[in-house]
């Protein structure tokens, strides 16, 4: 089975509303074995909303539609399915009376606008919304080429939305075929190489119609590689997963860091926690990043004992005691800066490691050669500095150097 998530208003189409029941139900659906194939937005329009639910009908076995089930004029998700499915809107005695209770316990006066909310398009059923004026909507429309299209309308306030999909459309759902097929994903996450150099790594997994299915997406300078497998069970999706998974560690090796919601800093302290080690942070550069994504994973862990953030010489110099003659002798951009604010900061902290990032150099977009930045590297043995080119987007530049840093730090603690 295949589905499609529309979702209606004008709130969401204009961008002035983020649509998070998309996502929502795409989860869901897939829990079920249903794949999604399309997402539509569509805004508050009766002929443009129609022709949505048309198309979706015809390429889909599941539609779930969000929105558009209030009182107001611009409420026209029951008349749109009613066009077309070529059904003509009648009213639920049922729904009406479910309608009026829940005004009576909420001592509101109903208006006349809320009786349309027990419109139905002919022969489709209610879905009951416990805790809202707006029942939902569920049909089925009759195909002639394959089996019927199962429509559901549910609406957009989220938290109905969850109940009545829990309560009444996954269940109606499994009565139709679905949850007898699990559809399972395995995230894996690089650091290190762009998107087209680890896709050349990986030749054979990312081509078309390869089961289970690879793909590859760039997320804040991160690399993800994302395993698809459809299945009778988790277990059959996780045995179709494995050897995927072996074959891309195999080919990226120290690439990869991490699967799932892993994130640089989390690969950093568990080979700490592994090594019994500490570390401390010094920067410039990035202002604080380095140290705030370990802070935030090692808190109370005894791993990560600090950092210092800096943004001139004179703090170098005051807080960390680098000679003044390295900074003379060298711009604040340097490797020799970088790798002095690493030994210093190791032995401020008294930590087995030190890492530091300089000031980064300005960024010429223009430059045919990029201005290196540097990440300092201190342990027991003494210090070593890692250059990288300072390119990138400018948006995520700094979020970048970060992770650069936290990533010398993972490859200098895997090679132990």
């Amino acid at each position: 089975m295949r589905a499609e998530i529309i979702a209606i208003g004008d709130e969401i189409a204009g961008g002035q509303l983020l649509d998070t029941n998309t996502q929502w139900l795409s989860q869901r659906l897939e829990e079920l074995g249903i794949g999604v194939l399309f997402h539509t937005t569509v805004g508050d329009e009766l002929d443009p909303i129609a022709q949505v639910f048309r198309q979706a009908v015809e390429r889909a076995d599941v539609v779930v539609a969000t929105g558009g089930l209030g009182p107001t004029a611009d409420d026209l998700t029951r008349q749109a399915i009613a066009e077309a499915t070529g059904r003509q809107l009648v009213l639920s005695p049922e729904a009406l009376e479910q309608i009026r209770a829940l005004f009576a316990r909420r001592k509101r006066v109903m208006t006349e606008q809320n009786e349309q909310q027990a419109l139905f398009p002919e022969g489709s059923d209610a879905i009951p919304n416990p805790h809202g004026t707006a029942p939902g909507i569920a049909v089925e429309v009759p195909r002639e080429a394959t089996g019927p299209a199962w429509v559901f309308a549910l609406p957009g306030v989220p938290a109905e939305m969850k109940e009545m999909w829990h309560a009444t459309v996954a269940g109606r759902l499994r009565r139709v075929g679905a949850g007898r097929g699990v559809v399972r994903r395995r995230a894996i996450k690089c650091f290190g190489a762009g998107e087209s150099h680890i896709e050349a790594m990986l030749p054979d997994l990312i081509r078309r119609g390869r089961s289970p299915r690879v793909g590859i997406n760039a997320s804040q300078t991160t690399i993800i590689l994302r395993i698809t497998a459809e299945g009778e069970s988790e277990e059959a999706c996780r045995a179709a997963i494995e050897p995927t998974e072996r074959t891309i560690h195999d080919c990226l090796d120290s690439l990869v860091f991490g699967s799932g919601d892993d994130e640089l800093e989390d690969a950093v302290v568990r080979l700490l926690r592994e090594h019994n080690k500490t570390l401390a942070t010094a920067e410039w550069g990035t202002a604080g990043l380095v140290a705030e994504r370990l802070g935030d994973v090692a808190a109370g862990e005894g791993r990560y004992l600090g950092g210092l953030v800096v943004a001139s010489e004179a703090a170098i110099k005051r807080l960390l005691d680098v000679p003044a003659d390295v900074i003379a002798r060298h711009s604040a951009t340097s490797a020799e800066v970088a790798g002095a604010m690493a030994g210093a900061c190791r032995e401020r902290f008294r930590t087995d490691y030190g890492l530091a990032v300089s000031r980064l150099p300005e960024f010429d977009p223009a430059a045919l050669e990029p201005k290196p930045m540097f990440v300092g590297w201190a342990d027991g043995s003494g210090v070593r500095v890692t250059s990288f080119p300072h390119a990138g987007h400018p948006a995520t530049l700094k979020v970048l150097s970060a992770k650069r840093a936290l990533n010398v730090a993972r490859l200098a603690l895997l090679e132990g």
